[in-house]
């Protein structure tokens, strides 16, 4: 049995600013350093945080494709459209699967050629490509589907995505997280500083929402395919993190 596996990547920004009080200076910490800069009449510190919150995915999006050979383009075209409309029909079908959740992604037509001393350059013919970009929601069911598609013509399945379509959801709590990062920051600066944590003056979301980190599978050949007993997917889990910029008083 083929398994396909999702891992997840993170990516942890951090970094702080010290802003009056101290002339200048450096304080290292088990982890990480906060630069220590000069100056302003109040005294501020400006830090970033980072809060993350791990997601069931909801989502999945899919890339299925066909490729079809011929020795014209008209040829190729035309077998890879009747490959092509019947995957479609299967998807919207049996797997009910709207049509405004599928969408062409990618199409071309273009020659083949072959190449060798004797000969050189030589037109073998042309390949054509169609590609899908289909959102799929019920994931337990996605390896079924990706195994039927295949069997229906389907050759080229790519970049399998697992996502949340409602990052919002989990916006507040990993805000929540995001501050807790950034005042545990201003506090240390503050204490390295030998001066008190005032209160929060200014606070942003960078970006403006919740970034979702997910990762895409390589395609599997229709080869791989034919030789497993069926397509087993592992949607795992995704990240949705937010990222704050603050100032703080010092007192």
């Amino acid at each position: 049995m083929r398994v396909w596996t999702k891992t997840v990547s993170t990516a942890i920004l951090a970094g702080a600013l010290l802003a009056g009080g101290v002339a200048g200076g450096l304080w290292t910490g088990a982890d990480r350093a906060y630069a220590a800069t000069a100056t302003t009449a109040n005294g501020v510190i400006n830090v970033s945080g980072s809060g993350e919150i791990m997601a069931k995915p909801d989502i999945a999006y899919l890339s299925i494709g066909v490729q079809s050979e011929g020795n014209t383009a008209a040829a190729a075209q035309k077998a890879n459209a009747a490959k092509i409309n019947k995957v479609t029909q299967l998807l919207k079908e049996k797997w009910s699967i709207s049509a405004d959740d599928i969408q062409t992604s990618q199409f071309s037509v273009q020659p083949n050629y072959t190449y060798n001393e004797k000969e050189g350059q030589k037109l073998k013919g042309y390949i054509a490509n169609h590609t899908l970009s289909v959102k799929y929601r019920n994931l337990d069911k996605i390896g079924q589907l990706l195994d039927e598609a295949t069997n229906s013509g389907a050759n080229n399945v790519d970049n399998i995505q697992f996502s949340v379509e409602n990052p919002s959801s989990y916006e507040e709590a990993a805000i929540a997280k995001a501050l807790d990062n950034a005042q545990s920051k201003a506090s240390a600066v503050a204490k390295s500083a030998k001066r008190g944590l005032g209160a929060l003056m200014n606070v942003t979301v960078d970006g403006g929402e919740a970034q979702v980190f997910t990762q895409r599978e390589n395609a599997m050949s229709k080869a791989l395919m034919d030789m497993s007993g069926g397509t087993e997917i592992q949607s795992g889990q995704v990240t949705v993190k937010v990222q704050v910029s603050a100032q703080y008083e010092m007192n």
